[in-house]
């Protein structure tokens, strides 16, 4: 069995404003895995891992860092931790060698040039080692926030938002080096506001909301167990409205009328497909194309998250 490395145990947050932003979170996090942790802006996700890194002092409740608790334990739990804040953060004139080394000391490591040399170069900022802060791109800064969270060799990562305004290219440069972190026996925690980031990269996903953790699921099982298919004819001929005949498969028009969609779900016993092309054939409607899609994580998530927000209205 795959043992835990972060274990969060009964824990709540409310502010001295009255504000609750967290609800009794229960949550273990297994050793090696990336787990990502999404939500909407506001939902709890920032405050739960400054919680866990030690950064906010929660109302109640435990959390443990492998297996050592964050506020009984604080220099042993803290050293197990790399955080990657949202915010680029750092001293514009220093170079990047001497930041890497800098934190490394914070956290009470001996000098080790190698291992610093090895994550510089991991990470593609070898070349870049003597250079300024205040010289590099916004994407090279970001890999230096995460050379400084690994500078004290971490067991667990925390990376919020950690593509936060970077292109499309670099992104996936990350979610590289992300998987090679993993690899490494780095437990990765992420928040992220693109879902197929998520889908790219987590193990295990994670949605938060109004401070409550709605769900934690492996992410295939989740897609298996609350996706849907949708499955579109395209028509021959443009229809105005949906004959009453076929309401009981409560279908949409799209495109003008030239497409006709049929959502159902994948796992029940029965799809209603086959008696729904009965019928449409029965009926003389016909159609030049049929093809099914499976619905994203992105799907699945704007559907959490939306029937939370109209089960608290």
């Amino acid at each position: 069995m795959t043992p835990i490395v972060v274990s969060i145990k009964d824990l709540t947050k409310t502010y001295a404003s009255g504000l609750q932003a967290l609800k009794t979170i229960n949550l273990d996090i297994r050793k090696g895995e990336i787990f990502a942790l999404l939500g909407p802006n506001g939902a709890g996700k920032t405050t739960l891992i400054s919680i866990i890194c030690g950064i906010v002092t929660p109302s109640s409740g435990e959390v443990y860092a492998d297996g050592h608790e964050i506020r009984r334990d604080y220099r042993l739990a803290r050293s197990k931790i790399g955080l990657v804040p949202q915010e680029l953060t750092t001293d514009r004139f220093e170079t990047v060698w001497a930041t890497t080394t800098f934190s490394r000391g914070l956290f009470g490591k001996k000098p080790n040039k190698d291992y610093v040399e090895r994550v510089l170069r991991d990470l593609t900022l070898w070349d870049k080692r003597n250079a300024q802060l205040q010289t590099l791109s916004g994407g090279m800064k970001r890999r230096v926030m995460i050379a400084k969270a690994l500078s004290h060799e971490p067991t667990i990562l925390f990376l919020d938002e950690p593509t936060a305004g970077v292109d499309v290219e670099l992104r996936r440069d990350m979610w590289e080096l992300v998987r090679r972190l993993r690899d490494n026996g780095v437990t990765i925690i992420l928040t992220t506001h693109y879902i197929d980031e998520a889908e790219e990269m987590a193990d295990r996903i994670g949605v938060i909301n109004r401070g409550e953790l709605i769900l934690v699921e492996d992410k295939a099982k989740l897609i298996k167990k609350l996706g849907k298919k949708q499955m579109t004819l395209v028509l021959q001929e443009p229809m105005a409205k949906i004959p009453p005949e076929l309401g009981e498969w409560h279908l949409s028009l799209n495109d003008g009328g030239h497409e006709l969609v049929y959502t159902f779900d994948t796992n029940a016993e029965r799809t209603g497909v086959p008696s729904l092309l009965r019928r449409v054939a029965d009926l003389g409607i016909h159609f030049r194309d049929l093809n099914t899609e499976q619905s994203s994580l992105e799907d699945i998530f704007v559907s959490l998250v939306s029937d939370r927000g109209k089960a608290a209205a």
